[in-house]
């Protein structure tokens, strides 16, 4: 038997992104963001408001990048949610993370996670249902230690996911099923 359980938000797993931007003074500012995903094949969605010091980022400098947190970063990813870069100037620099340029969009790339996707600013959606950012992808790169055969290897990525019954953080890489085929036995 179901349960009322009084929650809205409830769709797990959720993505934790990491969302870089460059600053007016050209330093680093990264946010923790779950509510994101593809909106196409090469576009992104993310649903966040204007209050964020990285949506203002992003609308000036006209570009952004997405970094997959994973295992191996679950403190710093933490961080990047608990800290505005509103309120902490030196909010990257007390991460311990390093960054490069992306040569490909004005935003900077944090080395340290294995996967990045280097994103152009498309709009800001802030209507009633309005979902926020929405960019392009340009480029993805991803570190060679996580790929197999050229390709992204979940396993090894040790993507994590936000939990948001219970607030906690579990690691994505157990393949249980292929898609578009175990479900043609049902056909």
């Amino acid at each position: 038997m179901k349960k009322n359980i009084k929650t809205t938000e409830a769709i797990f797993p959720m993505p934790v992104l990491m969302i870089a931007t460059y600053n007016e003074d050209n330093s680093i500012d990264v946010m923790n963001a779950a509510w994101g995903t593809m909106l196409d094949r090469n576009l992104v969605i993310l649903n966040l408001t204007e209050t964020h010091k990285t949506v203002e980022n992003i609308k000036k400098r006209g570009a952004f990048t997405i970094s997959i947190a994973d295992v191996n970063h679950v403190k710093e990813a933490d961080y990047f949610g608990l800290v505005s870069a509103k309120n902490e100037v030196n909010k990257f620099a007390k991460s311990g993370l390093s960054a490069t340029k992306s040569s490909i969009v004005d935003a900077p790339i944090i080395n340290e996670f294995p996967i990045s996707l280097e994103c152009s600013f498309i709009e800001y959606q802030n209507d009633t249902y309005g979902c926020g950012v929405i960019g392009k992808i340009e480029n993805v790169l991803a570190e060679e230690s996580i790929l197999t055969n050229g390709e992204v290897d979940i396993s090894k990525l040790k993507a994590i996911a936000f939990d948001p019954y219970t607030h906690g953080y579990y690691e994505v890489t157990k393949r249980v099923g292929n898609a578009f085929k175990d479900g043609l036995e049902l056909k």
